[in-house]
């Protein structure tokens, strides 16, 4: 299609004028003629069928109905009036009523005229009614492009209540498309529509605002989704094609004495099958002339810090140094004092930077990096800053990716003339076809098993009603003398929510656990990180027994002590935070349990969230559930979110599709990198345009 005409504002269309134009832009994102053919429709009505008056049954179901107005009245009624019109036809009578607009609509009425009516009937007094019904004139009907299956676009309310109804989208619709007439090119190449039996970009288009049956729509709909996947999965496979070839890795060519020293003498426990598999690819990675870029998914307590610490073993066996960057400074901390004994145990160096590192300790650290003397840096953000500059950083590895965005990954590469390998670790296990979409750019490892020796966790939903019992099964865990955690969703009760809040919480709490008995802890989001990690140590060391904390807690720490995790108003937790709090317990060898509190008053998606909670332990199972239930962009946080606003195919439901495009992507890249194949001239041209707008179906037209 010619990008020219498409990249016209939408002032221009025929029905739109500046006022609707502005509501377009502010209510649906619509800029150009290219947004509005790309607002797709979000269902679909059947108006092939018409009913007779007297068939009507009481369902609430939508009708559309042929007859004439016969007669039209006004009816008081408590408030104002209402507009109500007897229509009949062969079979019988009914009304329609209008209780808005009355004065307009009643003008506009023609008696005795043919009129094709459409809308939902409530039966009242023994007569059939239809509230501000869909009207169109019987002529008007038959000569429209519109088909019989209806189109329904997303709407706002204020555009409702401005008058641009579904039949005024409908309308600028048709005037779009008349106006654009034959200038839609193809943006797919012929070996593909061929082998995939697929429609042309134009009858795709026509037929998905204007199906004229219900073949030609899905398949509208399959090569509209196919293209939409296949485009996504291009770009991040030619952006891993164009790293791998453009950007030098460091090859870590000798496993050395650091390696060795520690794998046979100081390794805790044997690693799991999973863990063997994964250090192998790294192993390959690091080995090759390519630079890695790799995420490594574990579920909580699956052992990735210690692949993470091989792998730096790795680094620094071929002199090169290694960070570790944590999001907050507790998780540093943590990493920190995991880390340093085996560190101590073979003679490497060392060292912690957060915001909260002293200046003398920073110059020392400054020093070190500079020299080459410290081998290992671990640290939060404080890492990112220009001053800290390291002889030769060989190995970078993230922790928990969503917390970091790509802007910070890209700083990191420039610590050093040649970018160093980075390793992504994350404990929020993704679903598959979501990686593949959002880190379809990053290679994937995963430690799919637990090590061994671990109790899997007990986990039971209780309601309110069942807190003392609750309380009495703390105070025996207190007694063995182990430790609690009780989280809450939010810090101040908000106004429209019944959230207990914590401040509430900590005080019935702390009546039913006195002092000097027990000590209690608190932790929330508004305490200063002094007093945060204050209490988090308390905690750690053993001198309370309970924590009464907000989400803080959500990554990372670990208390091998704590048993028990209690999560109040759990319905208001998404499951993969729920499996993340839970993760928090059953660190040390102890049969550990998590407790889900919530009311009695549960919506069917917060059932199905209690229910997988309380069956499966495995993190990926239980993020295919949350996948289904909140879709993607929830589950990704904010940073990757905006790679998977699709308009028309759905990650969840199309994931069969997904992996048909990505393999597509795959292979003609395989076959062709720089698309340069004649063959290939449509599907490069939409990828040079794709760098012009930011929306992919701003290029994918």
């Amino acid at each position: 299609m010619s990008q020219d005409v498409l990249q016209t504002p939408i002032d221009y269309l025929k029905g739109v004028g500046p006022n609707r134009a502005a509501l377009l832009r502010s209510e649906l994102g619509i800029h150009t003629y290219q947004d509005l053919i790309h607002l797709f429709p979000n269902r679909y009505i059947d108006r092939t069928q018409f009913y007779k008056i007297n068939t009507l049954e009481r369902n609430n179901a939508e009708v559309q109905i042929i007859g004439q107005i016969t007669d039209i009245k006004e009816v008081g009624q408590k408030r104002g009036k209402r507009l109500v019109a007897t229509f009949r036809d062969e079979t019988g009578k009914m009304e329609l009523v209008w209780f808005r607009g009355q004065k307009w609509i009643r003008e506009r009425l023609k008696l005795h005229t043919d009129y094709v009516i459409f809308g939902k009937t409530n039966l009242f007094n023994g007569v059939f009614n239809m509230p501000h019904p869909d009207m169109e004139l019987k002529t008007d009907f038959d000569k429209s492009l519109s088909s019989a299956i209806q189109p329904i676009y997303p709407s706002t309310e204020k555009l409702s209540n401005r008058g641009i109804s579904n039949r005024a989208m409908c309308k600028l619709m048709e005037h779009l498309f008349l106006q654009m007439g034959n200038t839609f090119t193809e943006s797919l190449s012929n070996e593909m529509i061929e082998q995939q039996a697929l429609i042309s970009k134009k009858e795709a288009l026509l037929n998905i605002h204007f199906p004229k049956n219900q073949n030609l729509l899905a398949r509208a709909q399959f090569r509209l989704k196919f293209e939409e996947l296949f485009y996504i999965q291009l770009q991040l496979i030619y952006k891993n094609l164009i790293h791998k070839s453009k950007i030098k890795g460091f090859p870590f060519e000798t496993v050395g004495t650091y390696f060795n020293e520690f794998y046979t003498n100081h390794l805790p426990f044997d690693l799991t099958a999973a863990q063997k598999r994964v250090m192998k690819e790294i192993r390959v990675d690091m080995g090759s002339n390519a630079q890695m870029n790799r995420l490594l998914q574990g579920d909580v307590g699956s052992g990735k810090t210690i692949v993470a610490f091989l792998s730096m073993l790795i680094a620094i066996d071929n002199d090169f140094q290694a960070t570790l960057m944590a999001p907050t400074e507790i998780l540093a901390t943590q990493h920190y004092n995991g880390l340093k004994p085996m560190c101590d145990a073979i003679g490497l160096k060392i060292s912690l930077l957060t915001g909260s590192s002293k200046t003398a300790l920073r110059k020392e650290i400054h020093t070190g990096l500079e020299e080459g003397s410290l081998h290992i840096l671990i640290g939060t953000h404080a890492i990112l800053e220009d001053k800290v500059q390291f002889k030769n950083l060989g190995l970078a590895i993230i922790d928990e990716q969503h917390r970091f965005g790509v802007a910070q990954r890209s700083k990191l590469w420039h610590k050093n003339s040649s970018p160093p390998h980075v390793l992504v670790m994350t404990a929020t296990p993704i679903p598959r076809t979501l990686a593949m979409s959002v880190y379809g750019d990053l290679d994937i490892s995963v430690i799919d098993e637990l090590p061994p020796g671990r109790k899997p966790i007990k986990t039971v939903h209780r309601f309110d009603s069942n807190r003392l019992k609750v309380f009495g099964f703390i105070r025996d865990e207190i007694k063995k003398g182990r430790q609690i955690y009780i989280v809450y969703p939010l810090i101040n009760e908000s106004q429209k929510l019944d959230f207990k809040d914590l401040m509430d919480g900590y005080e019935s709490i702390a009546r039913e656990f006195p002092l000097p008995n027990y000590q209690i802890s608190i932790v929330h989001g508004q305490m200063k990180p002094a007093d945060k990690d204050f209490e988090m140590q308390r905690f750690l060391k053993g001198e309370t027994q309970i924590m009464v904390a907000t989400t803080v807690i959500e990554v990372g720490v670990n208390v091998p002590n704590a048993s028990v995790m209690i999560i109040e108003s759990a319905e208001r937790f998404g499951l993969s935070q729920l499996h993340q709090l839970r993760g928090r317990v059953g660190r040390g060898a102890d049969q550990s349990y998590c407790i889900l509190m919530t009311s009695h008053k549960l919506g069917n998606d917060s059932k199905t969230r209690m229910e997988t909670m309380v069956r499966s332990s495995d993190g990926f199972e239980i993020a295919e559930v949350d996948l289904k239930l909140r879709g993607p962009g929830d589950i990704m946080g904010t940073q990757q979110s905006g790679v998977l606003q699709l308009k028309i195919a759905n990650i969840v439901k199309d994931k069969e599709l997904l992996s048909l495009a990505r393999t597509w992507a795959k292979n003609i890249l395989k076959e062709d990198p720089k698309l340069s194949l004649p063959k290939h001239l449509p599907i490069h041209t939409t990828y040079v345009q794709m760098g012009k707008y930011k929306n992919i179906w701003n290029y994918i037209s």
